[in-house]
C-alpha cells in the first residue's frame, strides 16, 4: 500500500485542516490526492442512505441484510460466527459503495433501561471485547473499515451529549474500557468513535487522557479518532486532545477555527499536520482496498447472507424454560393444532430504533414460517393485545384464550414494541406490558402447553412470565430472518443454544445502578463501581430470574475431570464435556475466577473465558480454554498499572454464572506492585509491604515497635493515619526533613 504520510505535509495548513472535517454528513473531503471516502451507520446492518444524502442523515437507504442485532448477536457466544457476519458485512459495504461500517458498540450494559442497549453486547467486558474483536476482524477482512464505538463510558441515553459519567479510575480501568481495550490491540479497527459525553467533566471529543494517553500512547492505536456525529464542542480543543475527524460536515466553521488557533500560536500546527497524516491514511487505506479485484455485487449476496442470517438468529435464540408435561418437554414441538398468538406474529420486532436501522432485503415473518413448518395441520392466528385504542382488549383476549383452549399447544408472542425502547432516550422501567401478562395469565389458565417467545432489545423483567409460562424462548431482537430461525427453534430443526450475555433481574430495583440513573443535574455517578450486572447480584447474594450466561438446550450435557495449569501467559482450563442425551447440541462451557482474600474489593467471580463445541447424542470430547493473565488482574490505582495477585485462585466451570459444576484452586505468581508511598500513605499500607514495613519500625524506634503491645483496636486505628501526621504525633521524634528521608529509604527497599 502506498503510504501516505507522504502526502499530508505537502498540503497547505487550510488543506490540512480541510481534511479534519466531513465535507457532507456521511462523506470526508477530498482534498489534493487525498480521496474522499464514505463512512455510514452499522452495526447489524448497512445503512447507506438512497441517493444524495440530507443534512441530518435521516433519508431512505439502500437495501441491505439486517443482521440479529448485537443484543441478539451476543447471545450465540460464538466469536467464529460473529467474524462470519462481520465478513458479511464488510462484503455488502464494499457492494454498496462504504469504505467504514460504523459499529460495533461494546459499551456496557450498566443499566437495563438504557435505550440503545441493543446495539451493545453484554453487561460483561472479557465477552464484549471478544465478540466485538471478531466483528472488526470480519468486516476489516473485506477492506472496510470499523468504527469502534462509543469511546466512553456511554451508558445512557438521557442527555447523552452534556452529561458526565462520573466513575472512578479501577471501574473504569476494568469495566468500562475494558472491551475497549481488548479490541484495539487484538483487532486494530481502523477507526475509533469517540462518544457525546463527558467523563469526569471532560467531553471525550475533548479528552487528551483518553484520545491520546490512553488510546495511542498505552494501547497502540495507530488509527483515526473520529466522532461521532454532532460531538463535537470545539473543535481547536478536540485536535488538541488527540481528535482527528469531526463528523459530519461544520460547513467550514471548524476548519476557520483550526486555522485561526494556529495562526495565533493557539494549538500546535503539528497536532493539525498528524491528524491530517491520519485521515489520509485512512482514506488512500480504504480507495485502495475498494480497487482491488475483490468485486462484490449486492444481488449475489442477498440470498446467501440471508441464509447466514437466519443461521446466527437461530443460535443466539435462548431457551429459557422448558417444563415437563405429560413426561416430556413441551419443545421441541411435533407438528399440531396451534394457537399463535400475539400481534408479533404476523408483524415481527426484530431491530431497534434509531440511526442503526436498516432496510432488509427480505422479511421472514414467524407466523408464516410457523406455517411451514407444522404443515398439514391447523394453525390460528389471535391478535390477543390491542395495537390502535379502538381495539377492545377484553374481546381480543377473550377470543385468544378461546382458540387457546381448543388448540393442543398456544405460542405465545410477547415483548416491546419499538416505540418503547431506542436510541435517544431511555426507558423508564423494564416491564412488559401490562395487557400481555393479562393475556399470558388467562392463556395459561386453559392451556397448560403454552409457548411464550419473547421480542426485545433491552432486557425486561420476567418473573411473572418465568412463574406462569412452562415454555420459554427468548428472541431478544433477531434481524430480518428471526421469523425463519423461532420456527427453526420451535420444531425442533435448530437445538437452541442460545446464552444470556446479560441478567434478568428478579425487579429492577435489584439492579446496580438503580439508584444512580439517569444522569441528574448534569452528572451520572457510577457509584457501583466494579459491580455491574452478575458482579453485582453475585456480591450482594439477589436472587434473579435468569442468571448471567443461561440457557437450556433440548440435549444435556455433562462435566468432569477438571484440571488447570498456571504458566506465564495465565491459566489453561481443560475438562471433558460430554453430551448425555440423545440429539446434536452446541454447549457453551464458562469459565470464571475467584481471588479470595484479595487485597482489594473484588466480586465473587468473574468471567475469565468460555467457548463452544457441538457434540453429538452420546460424544465425549475434551476441550481447553486459555485463561489469559490479564484477565486475572486488578487495575491498581495507586500503582497506575494492571496488577495479578500473588496466591490461590478458585476455577470453576459451568454453563452460567449461577451453575458451576467443578471447580480447582491454582497457586499464580504475583506482579511487583509499583506504588509509591508518600506523604498521605497510611501506616497500615506501609506495614503491609513485606520490604518497607522492618525499615518503618526501625526508623519510628520503640513507639512503632511496641504498637502490637497497645491493643487491636489501637493498631487498626493507627493503620489509617496517613505517615505525614507522624510529625505532629511523634512528639517532635520525627521533622518534615527525617519524614522525606523516610520515605526515600522505604521507596528504595521495594522492588
Amino acid at each position: 500500500m502506498t503510504d501516505p504520510l507522504v502526502h499530508a505535509p505537502t498540503l497547505t495548513l487550510i488543506q490540512q485542516a480541510a481534511l479534519g472535517s466531513g465535507a457532507s454528513f456521511w462523506t470526508t473531503e477530498a482534498v489534493g490526492d487525498v480521496p474522499s471516502i464514505l463512512l455510514t451507520d452499522g452495526p447489524h446492518g448497512v445503512r447507506r442512505q438512497s441517493g444524495a444524502s440530507d443534512h441530518l442523515g435521516i433519508g431512505g437507504s439502500e437495501p441491505a441484510t439486517c443482521f440479529p442485532p448485537a443484543v441478539a448477536l451476543s447471545q450465540t457466544w460464538d466469536p467464529d460466527l460473529v467474524e462470519r457476519v462481520g465478513a458479511a458485512l464488510g462484503a455488502e459495504s464494499r457492494a454498496l459503495g462504504v469504505h467504514v461500517l460504523l459499529g460495533p458498540g461494546v459499551n456496557i450494559k450498566r443499566d437495563p433501561r438504557c435505550g440503545r442497549n441493543f446495539e451493545y453486547f453484554s453487561e460483561d467486558p472479557l465477552l464484549s471485547g471478544v465478540l466485538g474483536a471478531s466483528w472488526v476482524r470480519g468486516v476489516q477482512s473485506r477492506g472496510v473499515g470499523a468504527s469502534l464505538k462509543h469511546f466512553a463510558a456511554n451508558n445512557s441515553e438521557h442527555d447523552r451529549m452534556r452529561a458526565s459519567s462520573d466513575v472512578d479510575d479501577r471501574t473504569l480501568r476494568e469495566i468500562y474500557l475494558r472491551a475497549f481495550e481488548h479490541v484495539v490491540r487484538e483487532a486494530a479497527p481502523w477507526t475509533v468513535m469517540c462518544s457525546y459525553n463527558r467523563i469526569n467533566g471532560v467531553y471525550s471529543s475533548e479528552n487528551a487522557w483518553l484520545l491520546t494517553e490512553v488510546l495511542r500512547d498505552e494501547w497502540g492505536f495507530d488509527g483515526v479518532v473520529v466522532s461521532d456525529w454532532g460531538a463535537v464542542r470545539d473543535r481547536v480543543a478536540a485536535v488538541a486532545a488527540g481528535l482527528d475527524l469531526e463528523m459530519p460536515s461544520s460547513g467550514g466553521f471548524g476548519d476557520a477555527e483550526v486555522v485561526a488557533a494556529v495562526t495565533a500560536g493557539a494549538l500546535e500546527a503539528d497536532a493539525v499536520a498528524t491528524a491530517a497524516e491520519r485521515i489520509a491514511r485512512l482514506a488512500l487505506r480504504a480507495q485502495e482496498n475498494h480497487h482491488t479485484t475483490d468485486t462484490f455485487d449486492m444481488s449475489d449476496l442477498v440470498d446467501t447472507h440471508h441464509r447466514l442470517a437466519r443461521e446466527v438468529a437461530g443460535q443466539a435464540v435462548v431457551l429459557l424454560k422448558n417444563d415437563l408435561r405429560d413426561g416430556a418437554p413441551i419443545l421441541p414441538l411435533a407438528p399440531s393444532r396451534l394457537a399463535v398468538i400475539g400481534p408479533f406474529a404476523p408483524a415481527p420486532r426484530y431491530q431497534g430504533g434509531g440511526s442503526s436501522h436498516v432496510n432488509p432485503t427480505r422479511l421472514d415473518v414467524p407466523l408464516d414460517e410457523i406455517l411451514a413448518r407444522n404443515a398439514g395441520h391447523q394453525v390460528t392466528h389471535f391478535q390477543g393485545v390491542p395495537t390502535d385504542p379502538d381495539d377492545d382488549a377484553n374481546a381480543l383476549r377473550a377470543a385468544a384464550v378461546r382458540g387457546a383452549a381448543e388448540a393442543e399447544t398456544a405460542v405465545l408472542f410477547l415483548g416491546l414494541t419499538p416505540e418503547e425502547e431506542s436510541e435517544g432516550y431511555d426507558r423508564e422501567h423494564i416491564d412488559l406490558p401490562p395487557t400481555q401478562l393479562a393475556l399470558l395469565r388467562a392463556v395459561v389458565e386453559v392451556q397448560p402447553r403454552t409457548v411464550v417467545v419473547l421480542s426485545h432489545g433491552g432486557v425486561v423483567r420476567l418473573d411473572t412470565v418465568a412463574q406462569l409460562a412452562p415454555a420459554i424462548l427468548d428472541g431478544a431482537l433477531l434481524g430480518q430472518a428471526g421469523g425463519g430461525a423461532i420456527a427453526d427453534v420451535l420444531f425442533g430443526a435448530v437445538n437452541p443454544s442460545g446464552r444470556l450475555a446479560e441478567t434478568v433481574p428478579a425487579r429492577l430495583e435489584d439492579c446496580p445502578a438503580y439508584l444512580n440513573f439517569p444522569s441528574e443535574n448534569g452528572h451520572t455517578v457510577y457509584g457501583e463501581r466494579i459491580f455491574t450486572g452478575y458482579r453485582w447480584y453475585d456480591a450482594r447474594d439477589l436472587d434473579v430470574t435468569f442468571p448471567f450466561g443461561h440457557g437450556l438446550s433440548y440435549t444435556a450435557f455433562a462435566y468432569s475431570d477438571l484440571d488447570v495449569d498456571a504458566g506465564p501467559a495465565g491459566l489453561t482450563v481443560r475438562l471433558a464435556v460430554s453430551n448425555v442425551g440423545s440429539r446434536s447440541g452446541r454447549e457453551v462451557v464458562q469459565v470464571y475466577a475467584s481471588k479470595p482474600n484479595s487485597q482489594v474489593g473484588r466480586p465473587p467471580r468473574w468471567l475469565v473465558g468460555f467457548a463452544g463445541l457441538t457434540l453429538d447424542g452420546g460424544e465425549r470430547r475434551s476441550v481447553e480454554i486459555p485463561v489469559r493473565r490479564a484477565d486475572l488482574a486488578f487495575w491498581s490505582v495507586g500503582g497506575g498499572q494492571w496488577v495479578v495477585e500473588a496466591g490461590d485462585y478458585t476455577v470453576s466451570v459451568g454453563a452460567s454464572s449461577r451453575d458451576l459444576r467443578l471447580q480447582a484452586t491454582v497457586t499464580v505468581t504475583g506482579d511487583a506492585p509499583r506504588t509509591v508511598f508518600t506523604r498521605e500513605s497510611t501506616l497500615g499500607e506501609i506495614l503491609a509491604d513485606p520490604a518497607a514495613a522492618p525499615l518503618l519500625f526501625e526508623t519510628l524506634g520503640p513507639a512503632a515497635q511496641n504498637a502490637p503491645a497497645m491493643g487491636t483496636d489501637m493498631l487498626r486505628m493507627l493503620e489509617s493515619v496517613p505517615i505525614e501526621r507522624m510529625i505532629a504525633l511523634s512528639g517532635g521524634r520525627v521533622s518534615p526533613e527525617r519524614l522525606d528521608d523516610l520515605l526515600a529509604a522505604l521507596n528504595a527497599v521495594r522492588p
